[in-house]
């Protein structure tokens, strides 16, 4: 397939670079973080995000959704990364959407998430990193279960409706849907680096009866793996949109910057420097794109997520660090908008495993 984008989703990335750069640039995100906004996003902008048809990207037509596809979800990604804009998108209109995909749960729930109404939040991590592991447990009680144990950095778990819970079984792992206001669970916001809000979860004997389960008790594998997918590549795209948000705000300060008399754009040293991002960004984005393409044609895409999600880690924390440099240290005050990419870099990197834990899988997928 060729790793460039069609018409129909060149004029969707039109639609929503201008509706993203004039609904939440950055000064969006930062009049909710100087406001001290409790959700950490706005619902007004999430209905919105409903109202431009963006929520229903991935939901099948048969579901009331658009039917597109992963490149066109990332399309949307992309821009929220460029404008550093708050919002549930990865979350809920991509992870959670393709974990529910063809469940009982998606009557249920999909409705409100096309109209801009339900928020989801992935309750998947347990420790500092993401590996994988997983010690909650899920005790059968009656006709349902007990979850018990603890969650960690969950975005908008302090405020989502959809809670996606992975718990230990018998004889494997089981994905739960858990409506927020469940008895026995508490949250715990904490504002990150970024800005942006997670929270601390504590199920502490929560009761689901046997309809939470997300597929097939025990056998939880499936739909982790296409939520994982999902929001590997979705993170990737993201990440990808913050990198070229840095890198064009970077280029536009070499341009206007002024040393000696002339701009700075024009010595060659950071001349070598700005091509080298450039050439590593355009690697990153026909990594995410190869990713997207394969998650939408259906096909094993666990290696082509995991190179993405490594590239853009990689290709983003450059992008960052190099503005950071070329603005010099006026860089990370509070007046300039660069030093707030490289924070949402740093917390889109961790998301779903950093560069490292996805360099580590392809090595062992290679038999290394």
């Amino acid at each position: 397939m060729p790793l460039y984008l069609t018409d129909e989703q060149t004029m969707l990335r039109d639609t929503a670079k201008d509706f993203v750069a004039e609904h939440a640039p950055v000064s969006h995100m930062r009049s909710l973080r100087d406001a001290n906004d409790a959700a950490g996003f706005s619902r007004t902008l999430w209905k919105q995000f409903a109202e431009m048809g963006f929520t229903g990207i991935l939901i099948p037509e048969r579901d009331g959704g658009l039917g597109l596809g992963h490149v066109e979800a990332g399309v949307v990604l992309e821009e929220i990364g460029r404008n550093l804009s708050p919002s549930p998108f990865l979350a809920t209109a991509v992870a959670a959407v393709e974990a529910l995909k063809g469940t009982a749960h998606a009557a249920r729930w999909f409705p409100g998430i096309l109209a801009g109404e339900t928020v989801a939040a992935l309750a998947i991590d347990e420790g500092p990193k993401h590996d994988g592991r997983i010690a909650m447990q899920a005790e059968r009680s009656g006709n349902g279960f007990r979850l018990t144990g603890a969650k960690q950095f969950v975005a908008h778990g302090h405020v989502a409706d959809l809670l996606l819970v992975a718990a230990r079984t018998e004889t494997g792992t089981t994905l739960f849907a858990v409506p927020r206001d469940a008895k026995g669970l508490t949250a715990t916001p904490e504002r990150l680096a970024d800005a942006s809000i997670a929270a601390r979860l504590q199920f502490e004997g929560v009761e689901v009866d046997a309809d939470a389960v997300i597929g097939e008790v025990d056998r939880g594998d499936a739909p982790l793996a296409r939520l994982l997918a999902a929001g590997r590549a979705g993170a990737s795209a993201e990440l990808l949109g913050v990198g070229g948000g840095a890198m064009d705000m970077t280029v536009s300060y070499l341009r206007e910057r002024k040393q000696f008399g002339v701009a700075i754009g024009s010595f060659q040293a950071l001349q070598h420097r700005a091509a080298h991002l450039y050439s590593e960004m355009e690697v990153a984005r026909a990594a995410v794109l190869k990713a997207q393409q394969s998650l939408d044609a259906g096909q094993d895409a666990t290696e082509a997520v995991s190179v993405a999600k490594a590239m853009t880690g990689l290709a983003t924390t450059l992008a960052v660090q190099e503005g950071i440099q070329m603005h010099g240290g006026i860089g990370m005050t509070d007046e300039y908008d660069i030093g707030f990419f490289m924070k949402r870099a740093r917390g889109l990197a961790e998301l779903f495993g950093d560069a490292n834990f996805h360099a580590d899988a392809l090595a062992r997928a290679a038999g290394y």
